[in-house]
């Protein structure tokens, strides 16, 4: 079987760097290029020591004639520049998007959270906002995969099943989110460079955060119901990793441990959701380096409340790793292959 050729727009970021190492060791791909605009000519190793060994090409500008030389391109962009490449796409071409590009169904929602007009409208139809436990089901009729953002993951993995299976109230959700500081890019230390960022927490984003606009999205269009919702994030003095509080409040007749058994039998299947024993502790340092999500049902003082807790790693799960899985899906290759 010959292996498909990857193109990589963006190979330079947090997440770029980790996509490449994955994709380094997918036996059933190909790197054919990498992308990037300041770092043209260098190695990627300049980047990751640990790809010194790999045969990887040298950073290159992105020229839309490349398209005709690879079957999948992955984008790690700034928002709106993978709208762009997307009008270049060939019939040949899928598109595996890790930005916000084309998360949200509505354009008008787009630039309301984005502040941009986005520049691709007509493919917005061919694009599927694609969280592998929920949709692998239809993926591989879509051309444009566009892989959620790391909080929102951490969210509607555990919220969308009991939901849907009506244990849990729809109103007044509370999401408390921390982050390591790898969510905020390459040029964190200069965005957040008044804050303390090794020894501080810092809350942003309060009440408008963008990542409200695909969790509001995705909740309604999953459960067909009306959710109301509250999301604080904070960037925290880590490296990487999510670890996502979320509180709910049950319906009559429902107690922790039927929640613990729908999560479990929802995702019976799925590789990388593991739902653990009820009141388990949990740590980012749980799901570091792995594609998994891990869940804890804990219960409270209330016995009509519980909490979940719910930790993955936001340059995997939340970004790269979730963005082979979807290709994974998309042609038919082991779901955990370079995952592993």
């Amino acid at each position: 079987m010959r292996k498909l050729n990857i193109l990589i727009a963006g190979s330079t970021g947090y997440i770029g760097v980790q996509l490449v190492n994955l994709l380094a060791k997918h036996k059933n791909v190909k790197i054919k290029y990498l992308c990037g605009n300041t770092s043209r000519g260098k190695k990627i190793s300049f980047f990751d020591k640990s790809l010194k060994s790999k045969k990887l090409p040298k950073i290159i500008k992105f020229k839309k004639e490349l398209l005709k030389n690879v079957d999948i391109v992955f984008t790690a962009l700034p928002n709106g520049e993978t709208q762009k490449i997307s009008n270049y796409l060939l019939e040949k071409n899928t598109l595996i998007d890790l930005t916000a590009d084309f998360r949200l169904r509505n354009k008008f929602d787009y630039e309301k959270f984005y502040k941009q007009k986005h520049k691709s409208v007509k493919n917005m139809k061919n694009s599927i906002y694609a969280l592998p436990e929920i949709t692998k089901s239809i993926v591989q009729k879509f051309k444009i995969i566009s892989c959620p953002g790391c909080y929102p993951t951490s969210i509607l993995i555990p919220l969308i099943p009991l939901i849907n299976k009506s244990l849990v109230y729809t109103k007044n959700i509370i999401i408390d989110s921390k982050s390591g500081y790898s969510g905020a890019g390459r040029n964190v230390h200069k965005k957040f460079k008044k804050k303390n960022l090794y020894e501080s927490l810092s809350a942003y984003g309060v009440g408008f955060h963008r990542h409200n606009s695909e969790i509001q999205q995705e909740l309604n269009f999953h459960t067909k119901k009306k959710i109301e919702f509250s999301f604080t994030p904070h960037l925290s003095p880590m490296f990487r990793g999510i670890l996502s509080t979320i509180y709910l409040d049950l319906k009559p007749k429902t107690n922790t441990k039927m929640v613990v058994k729908c999560l479990k039998n929802f995702y019976l299947r799925d590789k990388f959701i593991k739902i653990l024993k009820a009141d388990s502790t949990l740590s980012t340092n749980d799901v570091i380096n792995t594609n998994n999500c891990f869940i804890s049902i804990c219960s409270t003082k209330y016995k009509n409340k519980i909490i979940i807790l719910s930790a993955i790693d936001n340059l995997i799960k939340g970004g790269s790793g979730q963005a082979v899985q979807n290709m994974n899906l998309k042609f038919n290759f082991k779901e955990n292959e370079g995952l592993k």
